[in-house]
């Protein structure tokens, strides 16, 4: 079987997609030596599927096919030719926003969340049009869409009406050989030379996105759990801007508490297991999830974690974690402040979130994923 998996909305590698699409090819890599994978992949994104180097052919996109409108039309007119040319039997597209209309070969895709219909203004009018209206008329162009969550393949029966039939649900795994708990002080130690985080914390890694990541609100809960606490205690924030981020940086100028607020900015992957074994805490306040896995990872690595249940959230974290309102600053500080100060709850907390994290791993949702290849192209 001759598989296209386009790559281009990996956003430089810096997104939930992106990491989605490095797990997922990690690992089909085994199912390389008897099925053929071709990958899309825009030429300055090339050096992040070295893991794929001679195992995965790679198809170099001209960088002109960057923008996000230039994109859209490079898969609606370039990359159909491409997969006759290439004698595809299944084309996969990792994300809603790429689909395609025309069918050169089998359309498979992976849907993420319908976040448009859920969070009001989670994004600029466009990009809401395309999600409501365009990307509803391509979906059910598809032969095979993957849902990572019950919760998405709800959505997907309701807002876009696609038959139940056509709609897989897998979901994302976990890298265990990545994410696993370790000695808390070694991890502090490389944390420390890295980003300077000495004190107790407070970690919510996600793109520094208003409204749908909170963290307004957040900020606002982090004020009032000092103010009960009377702590060193710091909150530490790690990822890239977004949109709507500049209202996410004035709420940190106009804080009282800005200097226990810590920016990370984009955090290389490298880097993101020493930081979860060094958190005290993580927490994750989203407004909307189509699946969740920052929290997911955090538990994996024996970080107690506190979250919002929106979306798909309670249907992956289950009951291993403190669960608030994420509207609700006053009960957000609450619980922030009864996990800090109880050592038994934390404990608690990291062996339930241990046993929840072991019920995910990507080799599982692989061999799904390419099971629901090989029923949309026939080809065993």
């Amino acid at each position: 079987m001759r598989v296209g998996i386009s790559t281009s909305v990996i956003q430089r590698g810096r997104t939930g997609v992106a990491q989605y699409v490095f797990a997922l090819l990690r690992a089909l890599l085994p199912y390389a030596q008897t099925h053929e994978f071709v990958l899309f992949v825009l030429e300055e994104d090339v050096p992040h599927f070295d893991f794929a180097k001679g195992r995965m052919g790679l198809v170099r996109v001209p960088e002109r096919f960057r923008p996000p409108i230039k994109n859209i039309l490079w898969h609606q007119t370039r990359l159909p030719k491409l997969a006759r040319a290439l004698g595809l039997d299944v084309l996969h597209v990792p994300s809603y926003r790429r689909m395609l209309w025309s069918k050169p070969c089998a359309l498979v895709a992976t849907i993420h969340d319908l976040a448009p219909f859920r969070v009001a203004n989670k994004y600029d009018w466009m990009r809401m049009f395309y999600g409501q209206v365009v990307a509803r008329q391509l979906a059910r162009r598809q032969d095979e869409i993957i849902a990572i969550s019950e919760n998405t393949a709800g959505d997907l029966r309701h807002f876009f009406k696609v038959p139940a039939e056509r709609i897989k649900v897998i979901h994302n795994g976990l890298e265990h050989n990545r994410f696993f708990a370790r000695n808390g002080e070694i991890a502090r130690e490389e944390v420390l030379q890295r980003y300077g985080l000495t004190k107790p914390f407070f970690l919510y890694t996600a793109r520094l996105e208003h409204p749908g990541k909170n963290h307004v609100r957040l900020i606002k809960a982090f004020e009032q759990f000092k103010a009960a606490a009377r702590s060193d205690w710091q909150l530490a924030l790690a990822g890239s801007d977004w949109h709507g981020a500049t209202a996410i940086h004035d709420s940190i100028a106009c804080s009282p508490v800005k200097d226990d607020i810590r920016r990370l900015g984009f955090v290389p992957d490298a880097d993101l297991p020493p930081l979860y074994r060094a958190a005290e805490v993580f927490i994750y306040p989203s407004l909307y999830e189509g699946f969740g896995l920052p929290p997911l990872e955090a538990m994996a690595s024996g970080c107690p974690v506190i979250s919002s249940a929106r979306g798909s959230l309670n249907e992956v974290l289950g009951r291993a974690a403190v669960i608030v309102n994420p509207e609700d600053v006053e009960q957000m500080a609450k619980q922030m402040l009864a996990v800090a100060t109880s050592e038994s709850a934390r404990r608690r907390l990291r062996e339930e979130g241990l046993q929840q994290a072991r019920k995910f791993d990507w080799a599982q949702t692989a061999k799904e994923t390419l099971a629901v290849y090989t029923k949309a192209s026939g080809k065993p």
